[in-house]
């Protein structure tokens, strides 16, 4: 469990919320848009519209403005990544690393099998 997913100590889980506040007790986070694409199919459409408009409006324009508007969205979409904790980053790694040398023995143990199979056969 990630660092960030766990309850703080002291917390108490026991009180009630007020259904009328609900809305004010909502994170306003990287996460809110979430929402609004539930919200229906009109919100879709006027969203596919408006990039379809943009797409238009950009294919007119020279290469470098269209290159300035693709590194903006790049931004625009790293800051919207949740990132993994050194200690998660860690843990990632050295799995990556065990599963590579893993399948790294595998292989070279076939290779090496079959080139004394081949040996034996061959001569």
């Amino acid at each position: 469990m990630a660092k960030r997913d766990r309850k703080a100590d002291g917390v108490d889980d026991s009180i009630e919320v007020d259904d009328t506040r609900a809305d004010e007790l909502r994170p306003s986070g990287k996460r809110s848009a979430r929402g609004r694409r539930s919200e229906g199919a009109n919100a879709t459409a006027v969203a596919t519209s408006s990039r379809t408009a943009e797409s238009a409006s950009s294919s007119s324009r020279n290469p470098f403005a269209r290159i300035w508007v693709f590194l903006k969205q790049v931004v625009g979409e790293m800051r919207k990544v949740i990132w993994p904790t050194r200690n998660e980053m860690v843990n990632y790694s050295i799995a990556v690393l065990a599963f590579v040398v893993v399948v790294t023995a595998i292989i070279a143990g076939l290779d090496i099998g079959f080139a004394k199979l081949t040996l034996m056969v061959f001569g």
